[in-house]
């Protein structure tokens, strides 16, 4: 795909308008990270040319005056909530997260544990970070939070939160996921500084929706898609309206907590300079679309991503219907429709020619492969394999894997009680890489797989998570259609 974004320009811009703000507030600036520092693929996906590590090119080019805070809700790690897209627990991806920040040699101070109400398991991840020599600290409830600001903002709400000594400028509020406590813990650490006399700001990057863009640009709508679950709605913000009489976009959370919000900080520093939701923003994502109608077609697509995901969620009880109707409704306000995706046609007319599960895969060149589901290798399996035969040009009759080999392990999966004895991704690749001693061309046939990178799927049946983990591993994006693959309950 050509690229609709230029991530050189974004980076410059979002640093330029970050040090301006460090500079409007005498140097002291507490930054609240919305979304992914790593691995943004829903932005890659919406524009083409954003990068998915944009946000951690944008820290390395500041890094020197950066300091690093992360955040976890105390209730996250009691009920070991999971972060679906690495399949780990919050507090597992609180220790990834630091690991590839300094890795990077971006500097970590804390890690703040909110909402504490002495969970044991938070207090032996809080033990575990210590022994380590990490700095945590504890946040409670707040009572009267978020209303009461007399309460908030005093020595018995903020001033009881432990304070996180800070020596950088730039002070970046970082979470695993949303309802972390970002916002309350950057505004516990205003209130203790303006205590002890430092004049430090407050300010957000949120890169979705897009300020400077039309309500209903696909690019916001595809952001509404994304956060259905959570009841987000892109609306005009009215306070800007008021303020500036310019039109901008924000969601519905952000413009419903303002007013408490714009209090609070009116009582913390004496005087709020933001008069809108927006104004608190410092997202130049808008500023580096440089081919809208790609971005919006790659919204457009992102929007039906995101249906089949809904409604395979609702079907293994993860959401409700109610969430797969919202996103049919944005579909409509877009006028597209699931079939609009070239690989679900292709997938479904294999199936029904084999009457079997099958799998599509769209490459860059807009040619559509296909595999189905048979003894030895699954319909994800197939479907990569002839996806490598085409990529390097190998007949399609070739047997890239001795059919010994294939017989061999299926016969071992047998043996050890699996059901399902056909080769995965992920067996498959393994499969053929021991074959390469057999045969010289497996070399540069696996040197295609980068190729598959960034490549459209959909299967005929909602897969199994060792499938899916391999779609991810290979950066395909795929869809499934929200149908169970057999009527087992329990599937590994």
């Amino acid at each position: 795909m050509k690229n609709g974004f230029d991530h050189e320009k974004y980076v410059t811009l979002q640093s330029e308008h970050i040090l301006q703000k460090i500079k409007q507030f005498n140097n002291k600036l507490y930054l609240e990270f919305g979304g992914k520092l790593f691995d943004d693929m829903h932005a890659a996906r919406v524009l083409p040319g954003f990068q998915p590590d944009a946000k951690i090119k944008l820290l390395q080019k500041l890094k020197d005056q950066t300091e690093i805070i992360v955040i976890i809700n105390a209730a996250d790690i009691e009920r070991k909530k999971i972060r679906a897209d690495f399949g780990i627990t919050y507090d597992a991806d609180v220790m990834r997260l630091i690991d590839n920040l300094r890795s990077l040699d971006i500097y970590v101070s804390a890690i703040v544990i909110t909402q504490y109400k002495e969970q044991p398991s938070a207090d032996i991840f809080k033990k575990r970070l210590e022994i380590r020599g990490e700095r945590v600290f504890i946040h409670r409830c707040i009572k009267g939070y978020p209303n009461d600001t007399d309460t908030i903002v005093s020595d018995k709400g903020y001033g009881a939160n432990e304070f996180v000594e800070t020596t950088r400028p730039l002070v970046v509020v970082t979470a695993p996921g949303p309802g972390s406590g970002k916002l309350a813990t950057c505004l516990s650490q205003l209130y203790h500084e303006y205590k002890r006399g430092v004049s430090a700001g407050y300010a957000k990057f949120e890169t979705f929706p897009i300020w400077n863009l039309p309500l209903k640009h696909p690019v916001n709508i595809a952001y509404e898609a994304a956060t259905a679950d959570l009841h987000d709605v892109n609306m005009i913000d009215p306070y800007h309206m008021d303020a500036y009489g310019i039109a901008t976009v924000n969601y519905n959370r952000d413009v419903e907590a303002f007013p408490v919000l714009k209090k609070i900080l009116c009582k913390i520093t004496g005087d709020c300079i933001y008069k809108s939701p927006t104004d608190m923003g410092v997202n130049m994502a808008g500023n580096s679309i440089v081919d809208d109608d790609i971005c919006r077609k790659a919204s457009k697509d992102e929007v039906i991503r995101r249906y089949f995901k809904a409604y395979c969620d609702y079907k293994n009880g993860a959401c409700d219907k109610e969430v797969v109707h919202r996103i049919e409704n944005l579909m409509q306000q877009l006028g597209i429709e699931p079939t609009d995706r070239a690989c679900v046609n292709a997938a479904r007319k294999k199936e029904s020619i084999c009457s079997s599960h099958a799998v599509a895969i769209q490459l860059s060149n807009g040619k559509t492969i296909s595999g189905k589901a048979g003894p030895l290798l699954s319909a994800p399996a197939a479907a990569v394999i002839n996806a490598l035969k085409v990529l390097s040009e190998t007949p399609k009759s070739v047997h890239l894997i001795d059919p010994t080999v294939l017989q061999t392990i299926t016969n071992l999966k047998s043996s050890l009680g699996d059901k399902n004895t056909s080769l995965n991704i992920h067996e498959m690749l393994l499969a053929l890489s021991f074959c390469k001693t057999q045969n010289k061309n497996i070399e540069s046939i696996l040197s295609k797989l980068p190729e598959l990178s960034g490549c459209e799927a959909h299967s005929t049946k909602m897969l199994p998570a060792s499938e899916e983990t391999y779609f991810k591993k290979l950066n395909m994006n795929l869809t499934c259609d929200p149908e169970f693959a057999t009527n087992d309950l329990f599937i590994q």
